[in-house]
């Protein structure tokens, strides 16, 4: 048996390389390509570019050749370029953000500031979902759904004017074109950025895209967690006109008037698309915790908004003039009190960063804002134990009477309320003060559990996150 298995090898062998040699002996070998056919595409500049690390960098893949002739010369000059696939980075000292020209999107968006557990340890947190196959954020969204695809899988140019952000080069702008002159269809996309602020100012303006378009937030495009708490809203939130509204729609919910503003959040962080003129937007359920958000524009009309994506900071939100601010949820409490506690919790919130300001320490501004909070309650909890102390002198007499009037109810009520009168006693009065001061602490609870602020702020010793728990359950 080993004898054959050694046969069977060697005449293997044989075959395998000795039929290319028979194949050209025999002059049936296919005749080998021209090594001008064969010589690999050359990529363009924009393809090859590599810029500073601390800018903008471009990486070039398998190179794809398009040449645009315009029939009426109205697109522009006919011309051709060597494309590939690139990765854009845009780095500042708030965040890293990266886009690819297939599609003109955003396939990353880091807050430098701000980490988070990952698999590798502690990273930045990441904005843009990177789960599944879902549309990244800046895509362009069509009725014709053929159409779609293609600007979703085209490449577009990309011309660029900055390759650092920082003091000296404050401002930078970045342009994607995407150009098909059979279908007389052209797409510009361009963003400014901002080396210290969270905005990018937008504007797309298109040619020959019937019916109008959508610019797309993407799917959870800052949501880093949806979190299973009771207080706040994870999920889409839209200003249209003066009504805010923050619900997550069974399938999908079309929006039309005047659109201020729509933003995809959780709890600390949130992405917030501004148009300057909008008429409607769109908001899509994608599955289970997952959310979508787009506004729609008009046939050949120029898209300019500012796009938000950072954290939930209070001031920074309110800097826009549009409540913005008010997804910062300050106002849970009972059903209908919203309101109450929530012009109780800012004034709340100014003083924590009021102590915060000289203290330093978010954990010593809290403890400041609590007595604070007592001092100015000692009123009240002086009649709250005033009236106690005064209900336990009655308890004999209160005893007594429901003993003697233990089968007549109403009259029991009558000598009651004659007992607490003539002794100048409220029932209540224990428990009224206490009711009173409720809406103040659930506000400071509201002001803990929701700003940012809080989030990786150390106190003392082993806690140095007041966002979460004590991992010894000490304090």
């Amino acid at each position: 048996m080993e004898k054959r298995v050694v046969v069977f090898l060697i005449v293997s062998l044989l075959i395998i390389f000795g039929w290319n040699y028979v194949l050209e002996k025999m002059g049936w070998a296919p005749v080998p390509q021209e090594a001008e056919e064969s010589a690999p595409m050359e990529s363009s500049p924009l393809s090859t570019e590599i810029l500073e690390n601390e800018g903008m960098v471009a990486r070039s893949v398998p190179s794809l050749s398009v040449e645009v002739a315009p029939e009426d010369g109205s697109l522009g000059e006919k011309f051709s370029l060597d494309l590939s696939e690139e990765a854009i980075v845009v780095e500042s000292d708030l965040y890293r953000a990266e886009l690819t020209n297939r599609g003109g999107v955003v396939t990353s968006w880091e807050l430098k500031r701000y980490m988070t557990e990952g698999a590798d340890g502690t990273v930045p947190v990441q904005l843009v979902y990177q789960e599944g196959q879902f549309q990244r954020p800046l895509a362009l969204v069509l009725g014709d759904e053929d159409l779609t695809k293609e600007l979703l899988n085209g490449l577009y140019k990309v011309e660029r004017d900055f390759s650092v952000l920082d003091e000296t080069h404050p401002v930078g702008h970045l342009t994607l074109g995407y150009s098909n002159a059979e279908k007389g269809i052209l797409v510009e996309k361009r963003l400014g950025f901002h080396y210290d602020s969270y905005v990018v100012d937008v504007s797309i303006r298109t040619t020959g895209l019937p019916g109008g378009f959508d610019i797309g937030l993407g799917t959870n495009f800052g949501i880093v967690e949806w979190g299973e708490g009771f207080i706040g809203l994870v999920g889409p939130a839209y200003l249209i006109g003066d009504e805010l509204e923050k619900e997550t729609p069974d399938q999908e919910a079309i929006k039309t008037g005047d659109i201020r503003w729509v933003a995809l959040q959780d709890k600390y962080f949130m992405s917030a698309l501004i148009p300057k003129a909008a008429k409607v937007a769109r908001i899509r359920n994608e599955g289970e915790k997952l959310v979508s958000a787009r506004v729609g524009f008009g046939e050949d009309e120029a898209a300019e908004f500012e796009l938000f994506s950072g954290p939930k900071q209070y001031d920074t939100l309110k800097g826009f003039n549009l409540r913005l601010e008010d997804t910062i949820d300050f106002g849970w409490f009972i059903y209908g009190s919203w309101d109450i506690v929530r012009s109780v919790a800012k004034p709340v919130f100014y003083v924590l960063r009021f102590f915060h300001r000289y203290t330093e320490n978010f954990g010593l501004a809290i403890i400041l804002v609590t007595v604070c909070i007592k001092l100015v309650f000692v009123p009240l909890q002086y009649k709250s134990y005033k009236s106690m102390k005064d209900m336990q002198v009655v308890q004999p007499k209160v005893l007594e009477l429901q003993k003697k009037f233990k089968d007549d109810r109403e009259r029991l009520n009558r000598e009651l309320m004659k007992l607490y009168k003539d002794h100048r006693v409220n029932p209540v009065g224990g428990c009224l003060p206490m009711l009173l001061q409720m809406p103040v602490f659930i506000a400071l609870f509201n002001i803990l559990y929701m700003t940012i602020d809080l989030r990786q702020a150390p106190f003392i010793l082993w806690i140095r996150d007041l966002s979460a728990p004590d991992p010894f359950y000490v304090l």
